[in-house]
């Protein structure tokens, strides 16, 4: 499930572990970011045009959506119904080729429910059939794919989670991946940003009632794999985590193992499962490897977190070569560092990092 939401120094895979001489990161703020602790810009993805785009969370703890062009030109916005007391607001996760962009707003009373913005700024709400309308309940909007479908998850009246999909003209299909728990933070959810390709295949995790993650991918006929990286754990927040999949079915993700340690996967389109650790990871509970984004040519960046608990880039090439990195600005303080998130088909990667106070800045590392 979408860890936002929810929730070995050695490489593991023969790769020929590189490091970055040459940085080319800009950092940036949306129009009226919050600069205090928890506050700031968070980008969460980027197109092959370079447009970044994502949230803010202003200095009164509101969250509004942002684009932003290659040449730093912002358009922010807020969707329709969005609260606008601290922890509520609007929040935004995927854009898809024609310039439309969904996500989930909180309002006043603590409801989430999913929108899409369409190019021309105007917005689209709804609910997932047999969303919760309480607080911490409703609906997430976490990724719309070419043809204007849109998949996220939602929070029962018991705080189960359910997934979903929805067509360009509001038809949902809704589902539960066997084996789901039934209990308040249980359920099925998706990835996030990427978790759903062109051709509709469907990438997620569900949260058994042992409270651990297990995998899947859904085809676009409604077929259901399951995923478990081999060494995953299985108590409670440990397990195996999907990051999304590109047009090759090639899928990223992340595991917990029993000590509590992260770990990147990569699954290949055929089932196989490749397991890797990012050099300088730390072994600690709470520490290690952390993949986020893959793009078309299947490189995959994220995070690992050191282990003095400060969280650093890396770009994993499709040929084995690891990069890392870090953003001008972040702070070297456990919970800070620099956070991808997602990368374009040419390279460019965009994500977070977290600055000495606690703020967040967007970034953008192009190649």
């Amino acid at each position: 499930m979408n860890r936002r939401q929810v929730l070995k120094i050695a490489c593991l895979i023969p790769l020929a572990c590189s490091f970055a001489s040459a940085q080319k990161i800009i950092t940036f703020d949306a129009p009226g970011s919050g600069t205090a602790a928890g506050q700031g810009t968070l980008a969460e993805g980027i197109n092959l045009e370079r447009t970044t785009y994502g949230y803010y969370i202003d200095s009164s703890g509101v969250a509004h959506g942002f684009l932003r062009s290659r040449n730093n030109g912002f358009t922010t916005f807020s969707a329709p119904g969005a609260g606008t007391a601290s922890g509520q607001g609007t929040f935004a996760f995927s854009l898809d080729p024609a310039g439309a962009i969904v996500g989930y707003f909180i309002d006043g009373s603590g409801v989430m429910h999913g929108y899409v913005r369409a190019s021309n700024g105007q917005f689209t709400t709804f609910n997932a059939p047999g969303a919760g309308r309480g607080s911490g309940q409703g609906t997430l909007a976490l990724n719309i794919n070419p043809a204007g479908t849109i998949a996220g998850y939602g929070y029962d009246s018991n705080g189960v989670a359910h997934a979903y999909l929805r067509t360009r003209a509001g038809a949902f299909t809704t589902f539960d991946v066997p084996g789901a728990g039934t209990g308040a933070g249980q359920g099925t959810g998706t990835s996030s940003g990427i978790g759903l390709n062109p051709e509709g295949a469907l990438t997620g995790a569900y949260i058994d009632s042992n409270n651990a993650l297990h995998g899947y991918v859904r085809a676009p006929e409604g077929t259901i794999a399951d995923i478990e990286a081999p060494g995953a754990g299985t108590g409670a927040g440990q397990g195996t985590d999907t990051d999304g999949l590109n047009p090759a079915g090639t899928i990223p993700g992340v595991f917990v193992d029993s000590n509590n340690v992260l770990h990147g996967f990569v699954r290949a389109s055929g089932g196989t499962i490749t397991t890797f650790d990012v050099p300088g990871a730390g072994t600690g509970p709470g520490q290690g490897t952390l993949p986020e984004g893959l793009n078309f040519e299947g490189a995959i960046t994220g995070s690992y977190i050191d282990s003095s608990s400060v969280s650093h880039g890396f770009l994993l090439g499709r040929h084995g070569a690891i990069i890392t990195f870090d953003a001008p600005g972040a702070g070297t303080g456990a919970g800070q560092g620099t956070l991808p998130v997602l990368n374009n088909a040419e390279g460019s990667i965009t994500g977070y990092e977290i600055d000495a106070n606690g703020a967040f800045h967007g970034f953008v590392r192009n190649p």
